[in-house]
């Protein structure tokens, strides 16, 4: 985790670079596909910065994923870490 940022935000960054990775995406790659700036995406995925509803939802569906699929992981499975 990136010191002095949320878990929260660590944690969709790795989801996010998991699954452009495991799609053969790059980050510039992901950018053009959903209209965002590569350094952006770069900020969100090291977890530096706060991403809104709206920019996951273009990166969402730039890696033809799904919200469920993508929050699925075991990384916001928060269940007792309270």
């Amino acid at each position: 985790m990136v010191k002095g940022y949320p878990q929260i935000q660590h944690n969709v960054g790795s989801r996010i670079r998991e699954i452009r990775e495991k799609r053969n995406h790059t980050q510039e790659s992901l950018a053009l596909k959903s209209g965002l700036d590569r350094t952006y995406i770069n900020s969100v995925e090291n977890g530096r910065r706060n991403i809104s509803v709206q920019a996951l939802e273009k990166i969402i569906l730039a890696l033809d994923c799904t919200f469920k699929s993508f929050f699925s992981s075991e990384l916001f499975n928060t269940r007792g870490k309270h």
